[in-house]
């Protein structure tokens, strides 16, 4: 390929933060080829209602002419690296040739001295040879949905026809992994698995899997009650202190993406997660037929940004709408504002902290979790910070 283009493997773990909060127009993408449309069913799934916005078919996928204009639009932008990450829904259901024509597209728009990387995000079931060959040419970073053992992933991960699916995502990770492949595993912690975390963790590393990021689930019922698939803050305060004192013998060849971030805010300054910045004009959502929104936690009519067939990326990003969604993240409480760990969590996601009144005021239901695991781990993380620091500070002085 150019040697004007550098082909970046995206990263999920181990990545430094870019110089703090997310410039006015640096950004990134999360893409939604398939938009909702997924051969899984499972039972947490935010995203699968989703589909109700396009009601004109239950097929959707992206045309060739949405993908150019999208590529040719973001590649037009000044980005330090222009970062796609492809998810869904399930992304895979467009095919083998939708991502060779999605690189051949990249390559004609990028301009001298662009830097490229491209994420997966899949549920690894429809994973063949050619793919994971695909993919570890184009130097994809894969992250697949695992939640642990087969007991604990099948209970809220099944097929459409409520299959059990652990035996075919455990298929398609070795073949990424025998081919090459980068793969970050993605675990949903719910109540499926919050009170085995160390089952959770082993079952990864015995898988080859050295990527780990863990997503915590906050649901709740239509009368404003919460899920029982969900998980309380202190709930996932102890499933992090757990994983992270398992962590702790492993950190050298273990990556876990939250304790790699405050290491990074540590060494590097800045967020090294969204949910730790404190603006939230960081990436755009592009769904299947072009249209974009601020956050995929927040695909809304009322925030729909516009379409990238008749509006630029830039202009989204500059709008009055994208602005105003972004400082709300802002708005935190003001047991926040004393809170010694603002700083790390800027009030968590909005998502996670919808006042009952509306607004995003109230605090997180996570907060207790974050505290306990802030106090717990930070001794620590910090004590490994100064030995990198002393280890690049003796590496620099000997060359």
């Amino acid at each position: 390929m150019s040697g004007e283009i550098t082909w970046s493997p995206a990263t999920c773990a181990r990545r430094p933060a870019e110089g703090g909060l997310v410039l006015t127009r640096h950004f990134s993408l999360l893409v939604k080829p398939a938009s909702a449309d997924c051969n899984l069913r499972c039972a947490y799934c935010f995203y699968i209602e989703k589909a109700a916005l396009y009601p004109g078919t239950d097929h959707h996928r992206m045309s060739i002419a949405v993908l150019e204009s999208l590529v040719a639009s973001y590649m037009a932008t000044d980005q330090p690296v222009h970062s796609f990450s492809w998810q869904g829904g399930e992304p895979l259901l467009m095919g083998a040739r939708f991502f060779r024509t999605l690189v051949g597209l990249q390559l004609k728009h990028a301009g001298r001295g662009a830097v490229i990387s491209n994420g997966l995000q899949t549920n690894a079931t429809l994973v063949t040879v050619e793919i994971a060959e695909l993919l570890a040419e184009l130097r994809f970073l894969v992250g697949v949905s695992i939640d642990g053992p087969a007991e604990i992933h099948d209970r809220f991960r099944t097929s459409a026809a409520g299959a059990q699916t652990y035996e075919r995502v455990m298929r398609g990770v070795a073949t990424l992994l025998a081919r090459g492949v980068s793969v970050n595993a993605l675990v949903a912690v719910s109540a499926a698995n919050v009170s085995r975390p160390l089952e959770v963790y082993r079952s990864l590393c015995g898988s080859g899997v050295t990527f780990h990021q863990y997503i915590p689930i906050v649901e709740f019922d239509p009368g404003g009650r919460f899920s029982p698939r969900g998980i309380s803050g202190e709930q996932w305060g102890e499933f992090l202190c757990a994983i992270f004192d398992a962590w702790l013998a492993d950190a050298e060849t273990i990556s876990v993406r939250a304790f790699d971030a405050v290491l990074s805010s540590f060494l590097h300054g800045g967020a090294g997660l969204c949910t730790m910045g404190t603006d939230c004009c960081q990436s755009l959502v592009v769904e299947h037929n072009g249209d974009v929104y601020p956050c995929d936690f927040f695909v809304q009519p009322e925030l729909l940004l516009g379409n990238v067939r008749d509006t630029g990326l830039l202009e989204m990003v500059d709008s009055p709408l994208y602005r105003s969604f972004g400082r709300r993240k802002a708005e935190v409480s003001d047991e926040c504002t004393a809170c010694q760990y603002l700083s790390l969590c800027a009030g968590d996601c909005p998502k996670d902290r919808i006042a009952p009144a509306g607004g995003l005021t109230a605090r997180s239901v996570l907060c207790e979790g974050w505290r306990r695991f802030y106090a717990h781990a930070l001794p620590r993380l910090g004590s490994i910070a100064r030995r990198i620091q002393r280890a690049l500070s003796s590496s620099w002085r000997r060359t």
